[in-house]
């Protein structure tokens, strides 16, 4: 049976479904740190994080300190965190998409430091969007890196790593499920060495870093000089958020399913065709012209709408061959 106190930083549903596979192994977790209550909805009323839902649920304590940092804005907040962590007496600190920066006086307090579930083969893809930044770039695979927390950027020392394999439809929906349960299993897996004094720490390579930058929303306007096969993977990356879309006149459309079209026709290869323009709309969807190929769109929305299927789509938006998206010219 697992003995060691463990402290459990995290916030969105990717830490919640590591946090159920601590609690279901048997470990003792006192405590849990989650952002402080964001509004959220379109009532934008106070919502608890996933992370604090579960703990509520479990009867387990939680702390939301804005920062934790003690020379920062939230010192006094800082301060209690510190004596709540002291309190619990914590053999290590699980941290899994938490959102807050670890100052070093958190990473030296559990007996075995700090672990960090991080979504991403290390040192490829540190940073704050590593899943969508994978399926951007058309990496074959990603995986989970568990981490001995150091006060870098996603610079420590691995404990375990397992790649898993990026389908040729794998959204950032669909990969981040299968990586937070991976998450989960090897978070345990690595607690568990630990209290038997069996981890074994590997330093990070020198060569191959790469830097996941935070998804911003201006991303999302798709760019129809970039080919077919780039813009389907910013489709895929950027489902659920923040959705890639174009423009239809004034109109704002969400493209929510993509994929290189391939199929041999002349049609296709006349050179005069706006980037952006609808070629043709078949029973698989619509052939938009891009800086390189044919981009065939299967799923969209329309502003206030929900995603349709495009035979659906084009119920209720009637688009048509000689139609230009995004308005842009090779």
């Amino acid at each position: 049976m697992a003995t060691l106190r463990v402290g459990f930083a995290g916030t969105p549903d990717f830490a919640r479904t590591a946090l159920d596979a601590l609690h279901a192994a048997g470990f003792d977790i006192p405590l849990v740190l989650s952002q402080p209550d964001r509004p959220a909805g379109r009532g934008m009323r106070l919502q608890a994080s996933p992370v604090k839902q579960w703990a509520l649920e479990h009867g387990i304590a939680v702390a939301q300190p804005h920062s934790l940092r003690l020379d920062g804005k939230y010192p006094e907040e800082a301060a209690a965190a510190r004596q709540t962590l002291q309190d619990a007496r914590l053999d290590v600190l699980v941290v899994a998409a938490y959102g807050l920066i670890l100052p070093q006086w958190v990473l030296d307090l559990p007996r075995l430091g700090c672990m960090n579930i991080h979504a991403s083969l290390l040192p490829r893809w540190r940073g704050a969007a590593p899943i969508h930044r994978a399926i951007e770039a058309g990496d074959a695979a990603t995986g989970v890196t568990i981490m001995q927390m150091d006060a870098g950027l996603d610079t420590g020392d691995m404990l375990l790593v397992e790649s898993l394999a990026i389908g040729p439809t794998d959204t950032t929906t669909s990969l981040h499920d299968r990586l937070a349960t991976l998450g989960g299993r090897m978070i345990v897996e690595v607690l568990e060495l630990a209290a038997c004094g069996g981890l074994h720490a590997v330093p990070q390579p020198a060569e191959g870093v790469t830097y996941a930058h935070k998804i911003e929303k201006a991303e999302s306007a798709v760019d129809w000089h970039q080919s077919a096969a780039e813009i389907a993977r910013r489709i895929r990356a950027f489902d659920p958020f923040p959705g890639a879309s174009t423009t239809l006149g004034t109109d704002t459309l969400k493209l929510w399913g993509a994929s290189e079209y391939s199929e041999n026709n002349s049609e296709l290869l006349n050179t005069d065709m706006l980037q952006g323009q609808i070629l043709f709309i078949n029973g698989a969807g619509i052939g938009v012209q891009t800086g390189q190929g044919t981009l065939l769109l299967t799923h969209l929305q329309r502003a206030g709408g929900k995603r349709l299927a495009a035979a659906e789509f084009l119920r209720g938006c009637p688009l048509a061959p000689g139609m230009v998206l995004g308005q842009t010219r090779h």
